[in-house]
């Protein structure tokens, strides 16, 4: 064992992570060493003094107003007109090599019933193409509109991270330029006992977790691909998230409002469902924009209407964000993420003392996590712009019900067939569903706009029918 570590260890009251070392092979000892030479052992003690020891004060700030947003469709001739340019800046943007996709893709399929890799999920209605191939399918339509590979940056997580490369090997990384993707773990965090100790999950290994989605942003910068970025030119990232196969991954008009508005940080919204739904809240809370979880903002508030009976606080967050490159490095100077961070009290799986492994049947155990939305407050001229949620969000989350494979199935056939009928197409339904399933692969159109330049040939579907257009 390094000194320097043992003694950091002991400085930090963390020692006895280390009560079984001398049991360990020199393997194990190699395992354990590498984990804590991965932690920041000063900024640990901070967080247990900070987060664990003490339930840090929640602050719901007292001036909360609902956020101005870019409306999805253009309403006056001053909108039409901006959003005319910023397509086109958007576009501009892409020829010019100025763009990296962000793809966020830790997680594993294990909700959904699939053992490995949520991106190795099959989630389309007819093709059964995985998540990580309709990404690269709609990358590939921008890549060829904008004349250059749009360099694309993968973000996996410990248990994941060799999984996900060799998917990508085996399948020839779907056609995209292998050069152009750079792939990167995500940080992890400690799981700390009520009593602010770091826990083991066996003899050789603390119990560790993903630092959350805004650790994404540290891990930009430890793993070398801000430096990559630099080199490429990038000033600019598309972000999203690994569970919505329907997400556009670029989108020209919101990186143009994005880049002319001189936001560091932009973010996509979409109407909410009903005025208590599980998602974030975008508000200006003392001056500043931010998102307020559903579960911090008042029942009265999030219930409030205007005049027309619309909900006041309407604008719901959905992770699909642009960020400037300059901003992320900003956000990493001096070493730290300069985020806050959350508590969350969960089962951990732990070894006690006598390196018995121990299932606890309630909360034993804290995890600290940093959200990415908690960078919009600290960026310079944040915006928001709405999306259609029938266009751009339906999540695969759970094996059944709300968010799940069958619901998101039918939300791509109904995107699909909105996008045939606007080109005359007869689209059979029973009423509110589509009698036929449909799938447009993104190598034929990645949106709308780009399905209606290719003047399909496709002018009347069957009742029952089986229609894929490639």
């Amino acid at each position: 064992m390094d000194k320097n570590i043992k003694q950091k260890l002991e400085q930090a009251g963390q020692d006895q992570v280390l009560r079984f070392w001398d049991q360990l092979t020199s393997a194990e000892q190699s395992q354990l060493a590498s984990q804590l030479q991965a932690l920041d052992l000063v900024q640990i003690q901070q967080l247990v003094d900070e987060y664990v020891l003490h339930r840090p004060q929640l602050h719901i700030p007292s001036d909360i107003k609902a956020a101005q947003v870019y409306p999805y469709r253009a309403q006056t001739p001053e909108h039409k007109t901006l959003y005319a340019q910023a397509h086109q800046q958007g576009l501009n943007l892409l020829k010019d090599g100025k763009v990296g996709a962000f793809l966020v893709a830790g997680g594993q399929g294990t909700r959904l019933g699939y053992e490995g890799p949520k991106g190795e999920y099959p989630v389309t209605p007819i093709s059964k193409k995985p998540l990580f191939q309709v990404f690269a399918e709609q990358l590939l339509a921008h890549s060829h509109e904008a004349g250059k590979a749009i360099a694309w940056y993968i973000m996996t997580s410990d248990i994941n991270d060799g999984p996900t490369r060799a998917f990508f090997q085996k399948h020839n990384f779907f056609g995209y330029d292998a050069s152009a993707v750079f792939f990167f773990p995500q940080g992890m965090m400690p799981a700390f006992g009520l009593d602010g100790k770091m826990l083991l999950a066996s003899r050789n290994s603390l119990a560790l977790s993903p630092d959350g989605h805004g650790g994404s942003l540290r891990a930009l910068h430890r793993s070398g691909a801000l430096a990559d970025m630099r080199r490429r030119g990038i000033e600019h990232l598309s972000y999203f998230q690994v569970d919505n196969p329907i997400v556009h991954t670029i989108d020209p008009l919101f990186l143009g409002l994005h880049d002319l508005s001189g936001s560091e940080m932009s973010s996509k919204t979409i109407a909410k469902a009903h005025a208590l739904e599980k998602v974030g809240n975008f508000c200006v809370a003392d001056g500043k924009l931010q998102v307020i979880e559903y579960s911090d903002l008042p029942e009265h508030l999030a219930k409030q209407t205007n005049p027309d009976g619309s909900l006041k606080f309407n604008a719901g967050s959905i992770a699909i964000h642009a960020l400037r490159v300059s901003f992320v490095e900003r956000l990493n100077e001096g070493g730290q993420l300069h985020l806050p961070w959350h508590r969350a009290e969960k089962k951990v799986n732990y070894i006690n003392d006598a390196g018995q492994l121990v299932k606890p049947d309630k909360p034993n155990a804290i995890k600290l996590e940093q959200f990415v939305f908690d960078a919009i407050p600290l960026a310079a001229n944040p915006i928001v712009y709405e999306t259609d949620r029938s266009e751009e969000f339906s999540p695969v989350k759970n094996a059944e019900g709300v968010d799940s494979p069958h619901t998101s199935r039918r939300d791509q056939i109904h995107r699909h067939a909105r996008w045939l009928r606007s080109c005359g197409c007869d689209i059979p339904a029973k009423g509110d569903e589509i009698d036929a399933t449909i799938e447009i692969s993104p190598l034929y159109a990645a949106n709308e706009t780009q399905f209606r330049r290719k003047h399909t040939q496709v002018r009347h579907i069957k009742p029952g029918e089986h229609v894929y257009i490639e």
